[in-house]
């Protein structure tokens, strides 16, 4: 299955069914770091549902509709990168991301997305990538800010988390914004 190196310490590889044990028990020790933003912490009680949630991304990966890669970091699970659904006929994906929180501060996941971005539009010939955060979600708007997306808007009351109303920013990036920030680096 698919399997980019990003670097001598890491790599990121499609999540499989071999993997729920691992996956499990990170997103369980980050438990509280990963549910400040994100809501799947509080639906993941047991193995089982990592293991359920492994195997609809591989039957959205067969369907051709996007999936969900681990990250793999001086060979254990650091976190998980996804496109999380993949439109072909705009030629458009969204990408999301976590980390477990012993990982953070490494720059793994703006590697790992660098990565994601280059197999979007090199391999999959997609002509835009989207990225979206919690507006108060620093760290995780800093990712595609380094990357050179573009700052689209900002929807309000986007999602409820924890009895809160959250706005979400969205970015942006071309397939030509993309070959032009190649070719000037």
């Amino acid at each position: 299955m698919y399997k980019a190196i990003v670097n001598d310490d890491t790599y990121i590889s499609i999540l499989e069914d071999r993997h729920a044990n691992e996956l499990y028990h990170l997103i369980d020790s980050s438990r509280e770091s990963i549910r400040q933003w994100l809501q799947f912490p509080d639906l993941t009680h047991k193995v089982e549902d990592t293991r359920a949630f492994i195997s609809r991304s591989l039957k959205r990966f067969a369907n051709n509709d996007g999936y969900w890669a681990g990250i793999w970091y001086k060979e254990q699970i650091a976190g998980s990168i996804g496109f999380l659904g993949i439109d072909w006929e705009a030629g458009r994906t969204e990408i999301g991301y976590w980390l477990g929180s012993p990982f953070e501060g490494k720059g793994l996941m703006t590697s790992a997305c660098r990565t994601f971005v280059a197999h979007a539009f090199h391999d999959l010939r997609l002509r835009k990538v989207e990225i979206g955060a919690a507006v108060g979600n620093i760290r995780s708007r800093a990712i595609p800010e380094r990357l050179g997306f573009t700052q689209e808007g900002i929807i309000r009351n986007y999602e409820r988390l924890h009895d809160q109303y959250l706005d979400r920013v969205i970015y942006g990036l071309t397939q030509q914004e993309w070959l032009d920030q190649q070719a000037m680096s």
